[in-house]
């Protein structure tokens, strides 16, 4: 950022969803003057130009930091990474968001969710104290401040009962309040600028605000002197050779307008959320270490100390992997509730022509509210209009933004969203003239991610059939009249659900008007719910927001309606409700007569039928035109060339690299001991003369060289030195190989001895088996010997005879040979004895031990007999044997059976 800050971006995503004459895009070019912003015409946003042939979008530009963080993660996990949950500031609108999933499908991320940074920093806050959350509320305050942007957040954490997973830990967003333009970065830039105006009054004919290098210098100076004056009242603040000023009349200078400015971001916190009834205020984000920030903050909230238990630059990235984690089904984490409140309302316009009392005909605007401020999300809403009967179009808008400032609502954009137009509406109502139309519903959606979409369009219509009344068979009549004679001839369930029908149409064609004055008072009670009510021209359907108890008798989610029609209305429980109870004198009265035909005429009352006709809905997008299919792939694959450049780049610098590091590493080795010790001179001095002219071709052209001709130099190299590095390796694998072939050697013969040794009676190896052991011993010892002689007669330059992959084969061959004989010693039987002085009862012991020893498998054959132990009889007490076998028990001839004492001892003696 110092040597070429032309092609240095930072702080971008100001820029996201943003139109050229935004005050964001002339605050950045103000801040950062060395880059040239360009318009695009199209979509009326600002464009990055590098060159006449080279620009990137703000979209582009946070899709290749997102590349980079996901080759960090891949490197740190050892995996590919396809999906991710990504933070983003609370206060970022629908144009914004959408920007961002743009950049993530530019970088080939699957987003799982865009959650509000304020709320991961609650999620990791609360994750790590479940124990303390229970059904008391506890409010916490997060107050954010970052390098770019300052958040406060007013959290409420508490259990709940969840339909799935029982009593479980919720935090629910409360209170926003943000500045998007107090944080971290401020406070450099005005140091930055203090520093310049000091330089230019000490080098009156330099202006140092024309050199962008010299800019650049004073921002990292500013960045360092920010941080050194948070612990410290004085600094010598230095600038290349010459001094910037004192940091003593810099201090007053610079804290005089922060102090106003933090004053001014808990004024807006006090208009946009609550301070009052706060348990806790948390700092977050790393400009809050600057002492002057903590004391407003503490004198604004009137708080005797501010909570630091929280990592303050990493909150907001774990709650996000927590996030990321829950949504995985590659991992399982405890529930946590989260729910996310929509920091900007939205609501819903249209117009229609009404008569008047005159029979003038006048154009009517109704303004419906979709989604109330601080309403919590994900959620589904439906909107009903009634009064339509042809096509017609209807606006998304935010709602009512009186509680932004004047600069916040010219940086905010544009209020208006999208422009709906209907059409296919008159073709549903002529198609299906023979059917009552119950309204045409508009399904939307704001997902996990913050961000509205419109699913579909539908018009609902609806008539009545007449069932056919079916003759009832012998069984059924018989099976009827014994039910009448055992219960009272009362009607059945599902007839009396069945009289509720026509009674219930008839009920919601009546009672328009009281729906009507119900659904405004709903309206007045709930923030959270704006749904529920016909007015007029259209009827407002919601989900509840939350788990709602199922007794509550709330509007059904849209989730639920199985017809998409309107059986989730509130008042249907109501009228479902009373013509049941008119019904119960009918039941009580005993009447099997009247009964009867009250059952005939249900049987043949009338069903409803629903029938859903999609209607087509062309969309135009108000704020900030989305990317075109075309230009989001020409924008995935100048990043892939990008992503494919930097690692063509890393490669060679990678190769450049290895060649340098070898040609210095060898140079050095040629005057080691032991590489002398096994190169002539003249060897030394080719390989030396090859090193010189490869590190002067690297100085002179190896800057320019392609990645092919470094490895080309380097393989040419490694050939030339192979034989001098193979020579060395060998002699420092010697000592070692050959030490461990001696002592298996020695083993081996020990071993070999003390077999041969154990008597004819007792031998549990063949002859066979010996002598191919001791054959192997033999041409082992000989094959040293004789390759060792050979290698000693040789010159240390020459190339060696005595290898020691050779040696190690060797030693393989010979382990084998005896791991398989002690194998064999392991599972062998040992042969029955006969034995004089045992007596009965002992015989009868050794027996019942025989049988139940008689699963162990051994090596060859089985015996009929078997004394009690399984291991073969111990070796004849020789001074020999006693003195030189360390490890008798794994040849086999140390263990004996314990049964029958004497007769043991009487036969080793």
């Amino acid at each position: 950022s110092i040597r070429t800050p032309k092609v240095a971006f930072r702080y971008f995503q100001d820029l996201l969803g943003k139109h050229v004459d935004n005050p964001q895009v002339a605050l950045y070019q103000s801040r950062f003057p060395e880059h040239e912003l360009v318009k695009d015409e199209r979509r009326q946003t600002v464009v990055f130009k590098l060159s006449q042939t080279t620009q990137y979008s703000p979209e582009e530009m946070l899709g290749m930091v997102l590349n980079y963080s996901r080759a960090l993660a891949e490197e740190f996990a050892e995996q590919p990474i396809k999906d991710a949950v990504i933070t983003v500031p609370a206060y970022f609108n629908q144009a914004e968001r959408r920007a961002v999933l743009h950049a993530a499908r530019m970088a080939d991320l699957k987003v799982l969710q865009l959650i509000n940074d304020n709320t991961a920093v609650a999620l990791n806050y609360g994750v790590f104290r479940r124990k303390d959350i229970n059904a008391t509320a506890q409010t916490i305050m997060f107050y954010d401040m970052g390098a770019g942007s300052t958040t406060c957040t007013i959290v409420a954490y508490q259990t709940v009962k969840t339909k799935d997973s029982g009593t479980q830990p919720q935090l629910q967003i409360l209170g926003i309040g943000f500045d998007r333009t107090l944080g971290g970065l401020e406070m450099e830039l005005r140091l930055r600028d203090y520093l310049a105006k000091l330089f230019n009054d000490q080098h009156p004919s330099k202006d140092v605000r024309k050199n962008p290098r010299a800019m650049a210098k004073l921002l990292k100076e500013a960045n360092r002197l920010k941080t050194v004056l948070s612990a410290n009242v004085d600094h010598m603040a230095q600038v290349g050779q010459s001094a910037a000023g004192r940091p003593g009349s810099l201090g007053a200078s610079v804290g005089c307008p922060e102090e106003g400015d933090i004053q001014t971001g808990s004024q807006r916190l006090r208009r946009h959320g609550r301070i009052g009834g706060i348990d806790q205020v948390i700092l977050v984000g790393g400009a809050t270490r600057v002492p002057k920030v903590q004391e407003v903050l503490l004198k604004a909230v009137g708080k005797e100390e501010l909570g630091k238990n929280i990592n303050a630059d990493e909150a907001a990235a774990m709650g996000a992997v927590y996030q990321a984690a829950a949504l995985s089904k590659a991992f399982k984490v405890k529930p946590f509730v989260v729910r996310d409140a929509a920091l900007f309302p939205i609501q819903v316009e249209f117009t229609r022509e009404v008569e008047e009392e005159d029979k003038s005909k006048s154009v009517k605007h109704n303004k419906r509210i979709l989604f109330q401020r601080m309403a919590p999300y994900p959620q589904r809403k439906v909107i009903t209009f009634n009064r339509y009967t042809d096509d017609f179009e209807f606006y998304v808008n935010y709602g009512d933004l009186s509680f932004l400032t004047r600069d916040d609502m010219r940086i905010f954009g544009s209020p208006n969203l999208t422009t709906v137009r209907l059409k296919g509406v008159g073709e549903g109502f002529k198609k299906h003239a023979d059917y009552e139309s119950k309204g045409i519903k508009a399904h939307f959606n704001m997902d996990e991610s913050g961000v509205l979409s419109l699913d579909r369009v539908e018009s609902v219509f609806e008539t009545l059939v007449e069932d056919k009344l079916e003759e009832e068979s012998t069984l059924t009549k018989l099976g009827n009249t014994i039910s009448s004679l055992f219960g009272g001839g009362g009607p059945t369930p599902e007839t009396g659900e069945n009289l509720t029908d026509p009674v219930q149409e008839e009920e919601e064609s009546l009672a328009d008007s009281a729906r009507e004055e119900q659904g405004q008072k709903q309206e007045q009670k709930s923030s959270a719910e704006d749904a529920g009510a016909e007015q007029g021209e259209e009827k407002h359907q919601s989900p509840p927001p939350g788990q709602g108890k199922p007794e509550a008798a709330p509007p059904k989610p849209e989730s639920e309606k199985k017809d998409e029609g309107e059986k989730s209305e509130p008042q249907d429980p109501k009228e479902n409700r009373e013509p049941v109870k008119e019904e119960e004198p009918s039941k009580s009265s005993g009447d099997s007569t009247a009964t009867k035909t009250e059952e005939e005429k249900k049987i043949k009352a009338p069903k409803k039928q629903k029938l859903v006709h999609e209607i087509t809905m062309e969309l135009d997008v108000n704020d900030v035109l989305d990317l075109l299919e075309d230009e989001l792939q020409s924008s995935v694959k100048k990043l892939q060339d990008l992503t494919i450049r930097d690692l063509e780049k890393q490669e060679r610098e990678k190769s450049a690299n290895s060649l340098e590091s070898f040609i210095f590493e060898t140079q050095d080795k040629l005057y080691q001991e032991e590489y002398q010790l096994v190169s002539t001179e003249e060897q030394r001095e080719e390989i030396s003369r090859k090193l010189s002219e490869a590190s002067g071709w690297m100085e002179e052209e190896g800057y320019a060289a392609a990645t092919k001709e470094l490895k080309e130099k380097l393989a040419e190299l490694k050939k030339l030195c192979r034989s001098l590095f193979f020579r060395v390796e060998e002699r420092r694998k010697w000592p070692e190989r050959l030490a461990a072939l001696d002592s298996l050697l020695n083993h081996s013969s020990i071993f070999l001895k003390g077999a041969r040794m154990i008597p004819e009676s007792d031998q549990i190896f063949t002859e066979v088996e010996l002598s191919t052991l001791e054959k192997t011993i033999n041409e082992t010892t000989v094959w040293k010997n004789e390759t060792l002689a050979e290698q000693n007669k040789l010159s240390p330059a020459e190339k060696p005879v005595l290898l020691s992959k050779d040696i190690e084969l060797k030693i393989a061959a010979l382990d084998r040979e005896v791991q398989y004989l002690l194998n064999k010693a392991k599972f062998a039987k040992p042969k029955p004895r006969k034995e004089k002085n045992a007596t009965k009862a002992d015989s009868g012991k050794n027996a019942t031990a025989s049988e139940s020893e008689d699963t162990i498998p051994p090596t060859e054959g089985r015996h009929e007999d078997k004394p009690e132990d399984i291991s073969p009889a111990e070796e004849p007490p020789t001074a020999e044997a006693v003195g030189e076998e360390p490890g008798s028990d794994s040849g086999g001839c140390e263990k004996k059976a314990e049964a029958g004492g004497e007769s043991r001892k009487n036969d080793e003696l």
